[in-house]
């Protein structure tokens, strides 16, 4: 790669930009044409996800399409964005793991204490193997720099509950593939801004965007014989990779004094990375909330989602992960109009917009069920 690098610098062609476009365009190409034979095997040997309590479909369907996007960014990342396995040495190996708990999970269904020990591991991979950490609060609460024990503990959490947060959210076609895209392409947009140094996380959420987008035109397919969900497999590799680029993008706002890093400032870096990723994280404590109110087990399923409450209103997959993303992209707006505001005024908009959002189809459906 370093060869062709030097090949592209003697010809006058920006190697970033080279980077971006081959990085999307094979990350599109191998997941698309990977998931026709996925789809084939999975039927072949039955590797179907049945309906059950928390489905939304009445169909058995292929569900291990995650396979196909971790073969894509597995192989796109390491060849456009190597510098950022460079960097974290333990981020390829935490996939690794990731992609087998994901396969078993889609295949024979892993108890639910074997996942999370699994997330665990993973996740202290990354965060004390490879420093991805959460080293400040940037005053949120009046807390700023956290110890180095509260930082590793409170950053493996945050890993673990993103992960998990997913996983929850891919509950209707579109919907985790979607809001995947859209929180990629914002961090990836943030990351272009804020200069070179950042490069590689630009490549890596341009890679991510290609590999869903060729997912997505099966998930949304009308046709029986193409659809696939993307699994565990899938909506945990997403959720991680996502959790890794946004404490990513509350770093860079980290003065660590190193000659060759830049500095940047913005107090409110934390809460912007919230409210990007706020749908995950509103629908998750929403349903814990629920769950905790009618005096059964945060395990437990059920079919209080928002996108399953958006499907109680009557409308189709396509148009209630269209109506959610949007909703909660407005709140991503918000949040970057008012970034300079107070630190902990700014968490309370954006966390009380997002409950809104979780209880707005509550509402439509009482008034209708009045005026009926």
């Amino acid at each position: 790669m370093k060869n062709f690098e030097l090949f592209l610098s003697g010809s006058g062609i920006p190697i970033f930009y080279v980077k971006i476009g081959l990085g999307f365009v094979f990350s599109f190409l191998i997941t698309f044409f990977s998931i026709p034979t996925i789809v084939k095997i999975s039927r072949r040997k039955n590797l179907m996800d049945e309906p059950g309590i928390r489905s939304s479909h009445l169909r058995k369907i292929p569900n291990l399409g995650g396979i196909a996007i971790f073969y894509s960014i597995g192989i796109c990342a390491s060849i456009f964005a190597y510098e950022l396995f460079d960097l974290y040495k333990f981020l390829f190996a935490s996939l690794i793991i990731l992609l087998y708990v994901g396969v078993m999970d889609d295949i024979v269904v892993m108890r639910a204490y074997k996942k999370l020990v699994a997330q665990i591991i993973v996740s202290s991979l990354v965060v004390i193997g490879s420093d991805i950490r959460i080293r400040s609060l940037f005053g949120i609460f009046g807390v700023y720099e956290l110890s180095y024990l509260v930082s590793v503990l409170f950053s493996i959490i945050t890993f673990i509950i993103l992960i998990n947060a997913f996983n929850l959210i891919d509950g209707i076609d579109g919907l985790a593939g979607g809001y995947s895209v859209i929180c990629s392409a914002l961090f990836g947009i943030s990351y272009y801004r804020l200069g070179e140094y950042n490069y590689p996380l630009v490549v890596l959420s341009v890679v991510i965007i290609g590999t869903v987008l060729a997912f997505l035109y099966y998930n949304l397919s009308h046709y029986r014989t193409n659809k696939v969900f993307m699994g565990d497999t899938g909506s945990m590799l997403l959720g991680f990779l996502l959790a890794f680029t946004s404490i990513c993008f509350i770093d860079i706002f980290i003065d660590k004094k190193l000659i060759d890093v830049p500095r940047y400032h913005l107090q409110s870096a934390p809460v912007v990375a919230v409210a990007i990723l706020i749908l995950p994280i509103v629908d998750t404590l929403n349903v814990i909330f629920v769950r905790l109110y009618n005096k059964k087990s945060p395990f437990d399923a059920d079919k209080n989602h928002i996108h399953h409450k958006l499907l109680k209103l009557n409308l189709t997959h396509r148009r209630s992960s269209f109506y959610i993303i949007i909703y909660y992209l407005m709140i991503v707006g918000i949040a970057y109009y008012l970034r300079h505001t107070n630190i902990n005024l700014l968490l309370l908009i954006i966390i009380s917009l997002g409950f809104l959002g979780a209880y707005l189809p509550d509402l439509i459906y009482k008034l209708r069920n009045n005026k009926n």
